[in-house]
């Protein structure tokens, strides 16, 4: 299958590690030019130059705070300045703390919306005049807690499930400009991101992360936690040719331990 992306331009958020890093690395692959971002710059430096070694594509950084609005508009400002076109956006922002209703703040409150659903408002909103130009894909990374909430994660669970909403209401608004949009959602992929979770656990259980690490996977299908290439690669077909008619659809990349239908 041809997936035709060579020369095509993406905007991928919160690239400089985990699930991010391995998208951008997946698209550099296929040859298309990639603009990364992070709050951490010298981490971004360093994945670009990885990355710029790798394949056909081109790799620039941008600098920015996904729950600041300027920064947004910088970060698509960039591509466009880079690329002269955006075709792919794909929305990504680290994790929210965990807690309970007890436990979290207004500001958490505040600080997870922003960051996790707002942001993806934000991206959106400020892609799509480039996006209608020739058509496009957007691609908002959720998590299995869209299908069933996840026990400590109040935070993510809420604003995920937001998510969803949103990419089914614009599936229908932006089917006319040939946009279509999607939501992946990433069940225990091994990145930084679960071993702060497993960490987590572990201090509340008074287990080692190991232990809990084979708890969880004792509930997993396929018996093991993803890999990042493979939910990559999922990401990487939805925003190709290959995938001509789906939109405003969830997919779920977990070995089979979500269990609802």
């Amino acid at each position: 299958m041809e997936l035709n992306l060579q020369g095509k331009t993406a905007l991928v958020a919160a690239s400089s590690q985990g699930l991010g890093k391995a998208i951008a690395e997946q698209f550099v692959r296929e040859g298309m030019n990639v603009v990364i971002s992070s709050r951490n710059e010298e981490k971004l430096r360093n994945v670009a130059d990885q990355l710029n070694k790798i394949g056909p594509g081109k790799v620039v950084i941008q600098v920015a705070d996904l729950s600041n609005y300027e920064d947004i508009k910088g970060l698509v400002n960039k591509a466009i300045e880079e690329f002269g076109q955006i075709d792919v956006l794909v929305n990504n922002a680290g994790g929210p703390p965990t807690g309970t209703i007890e436990s979290i703040t207004d500001e958490q409150w505040q600080g997870a919306f922003e960051l996790n659903l707002l942001s993806y408002i934000r991206l959106i909103r400020e892609s799509l005049p480039h996006l209608k130009e020739r058509g496009g894909r957007i691609i908002n990374i959720a998590s299995s807690s869209v299908k069933e909430p996840i026990p400590g994660l109040l935070l993510s669970n809420t604003f995920r499930t937001g998510i969803v909403g949103l990419a089914k209401t614009l599936a229908q608004e932006l089917a006319p400009y040939n946009i279509l949009i999607n939501t992946v959602s990433p069940g225990r992929i091994s990145t930084e991101r679960i071993v702060q979770l497993d960490n987590i656990t572990a201090q509340n259980s008074g287990l080692t992360r190991e232990e809990v690490e084979k708890k969880v996977k004792a509930n997993i299908p396929l018996g093991r936690y993803g890999e990042p290439e493979e939910f990559a690669k999922v990401v990487t077909f939805l925003v190709s040719e290959g995938n001509g008619y789906m939109t405003g659809s969830t997919f779920l990349v977990d070995g089979g331990l979500v269990k609802s239908i």
